[in-house]
């Protein structure tokens, strides 16, 4: 028997299909199946699911990373306030301390400017009674000197000024 002959009469069916060839094809697609699951689909299908879990954890560290950044910008956002809140109150406090400087000084200039006049007071004051001495003074020698002319006598010029000085004190008493 020849291979011929099989291929010819012994597969041959009713509607002109064979058998054998169809046979033939199916454990050939079979077997080829078989292969390709042990030598490439196995393999691939292990690559695809590498890949698979590669991009599901790039995604988990792509949603860490946007909540770490979510994090640290709303820390920044509270430090920012916290910065502008801090530079509020220190420019508050420079505007208060400038304030009571201002009135400080001007305190201290208002007490000085009275010092100083008190303390011209004071010396106009000492002045008038050193020119009040002085004209006293010159009373009293003028006095003595028409005192002298007047009585045309010598009178000692130290009783002559006791008795003016005692005249004009109670002059000044009465005014």
């Amino acid at each position: 028997m020849s291979f011929e002959y099989l291929a010819l009469g012994a597969g041959e069916t009713h509607n002109g299909l064979n058998v054998l060839d169809i046979g033939a094809t199916l454990f050939f697609f079979i077997l080829l199946m078989i292969l390709l699951k042990k030598v490439a689909w196995g393999p691939l299908m292990g690559i695809m699911t590498q890949r698979e879990e590669l991009i599901a954890s790039e995604i988990e560290a792509a949603e860490t990373s946007r909540q770490e950044s979510q994090r640290l910008l709303e820390e920044q956002r509270d430090l920012l306030k916290e910065a502008r809140t801090e530079a509020l109150a220190i420019v508050e406090n420079a505007k208060k301390q400038g304030e009571a400087s201002r009135e400080e000084i001007i305190t201290t200039a208002r007490s000085e400017a009275a010092r100083l006049k008190e303390s011209a007071i004071r010396e106009i004051d000492t002045e008038k009674e050193r020119a009040i001495a002085a004209v006293r003074e010159e009373v009293v020698s003028l006095s003595v000197l028409a005192a002298a002319k007047v009585l045309e006598k010598e009178v000692s010029e130290e009783d002559n000024r006791a008795l003016i000085e005692a005249t004009i004190a109670k002059a000044g008493e009465v005014n």
